[in-house]
């Protein structure tokens, strides 16, 4: 699944997929830049809660964005039927910003999947309307999405679950908490199924802030690792048996910092101002 076509000449909003556990009240760097870009005073920022089971999530970031200057409404999305409630569908057309919030991801895939929810967030994203998403959030932006997986440093067969994500970037699959929760292993065993992507593995506290080109930006307080398969030469994922380690032969990895940059086009990537 590709990104949506736009259908105007407006540049495609942003992604943003953030690590988890991004400040909220001490130097929330992340969500102030996200405000910003949405319009700052102007922002008009749409909260998904779905993934989150507990009832102050999206309350919690509709005032924070509120703190911040913006306009913002929470929409509890709970069940596929509210996806097709024209309500729902009528806020996601105001939103300057779509921010979807941490929880569990595969409550994500089989709530919005396929709904007019989730087409309208492709349309709008590809329109101009710029989306992050924390934890959970962070891993539906992507074409594939990891919804499980063992931690460790190794790839092993059965290391990952895979499910269908928004689309938003068919360039890049997203894991997060990343170095927190030790998730190497589970992003290249997701790599080992599609060396087309680019594995982007997000601390918490951190962002990518992917631009219209392809090209994102790290910001926040930790890093975001790129594992790029593009000069994979060997995978043993497809004889190797049950749960054994997989041989990946051919990677490249960068660990890049805050102001630090990459682009998913060429695959080449910019160190921070002043190094």
């Amino acid at each position: 699944m590709s990104p949506a076509t736009p259908v105007t000449n407006r540049p495609r909003g942003y992604v943003i997929p953030i690590g988890g556990a991004e400040a909220k009240r001490k130097d929330p760097v992340i969500l102030k830049r996200f405000v910003a870009l949405c319009g700052g005073d102007e922002a008009r920022i749409l909260v998904i809660p779905t993934a989150s089971l507990l009832d102050e999530t999206g309350p919690i970031y509709q005032e924070l964005f509120e703190d911040m200057g913006a306009r913002s409404v929470c929409i509890p999305i709970e069940d596929r039927d509210h996806c097709y409630q024209n309500d729902i569908l009528d806020a996601l057309e105001k939103a300057t910003g779509i921010f979807i919030t941490g929880g569990n991801q595969l409550r994500l895939s089989t709530i919005l999947g396929g709904t007019p929810v989730a087409r309208a967030i492709r349309s709008l994203n590809a329109g101009g309307v710029h989306m992050a998403g924390t934890s959970a959030g962070a891993a539906i932006i992507s074409e594939h999405m990891i919804a499980g997986g063992r931690g460790g440093p190794s790839p092993r067969e059965s290391g990952v679950v895979l499910a269908p994500g928004l689309g938003l970037t068919n360039r890049a699959i997203i894991d997060q908490h990343f170095n927190k929760r030790g998730r190497l292993g589970r992003l290249l065993a997701a790599l080992s199924f599609n060396p087309f992507v680019c594995g982007l593995g997000i601390d918490e506290n951190t962002a990518a802030f992917i631009d219209p080109d392809g090209v994102l930006e790290v910001v926040g307080h930790g890093t975001v690792t790129v594992v790029d398969p593009a000069d994979l030469r060997h995978s043993s994922m497809s004889y190797v048996r049950k749960a054994e380690a997989i041989s990946l032969v051919g990677l490249k990895l960068h660990v890049l910092a805050s102001g630090s940059h990459f682009d998913l086009e060429t695959r080449e990537a910019t160190l921070e101002v002043g190094t």
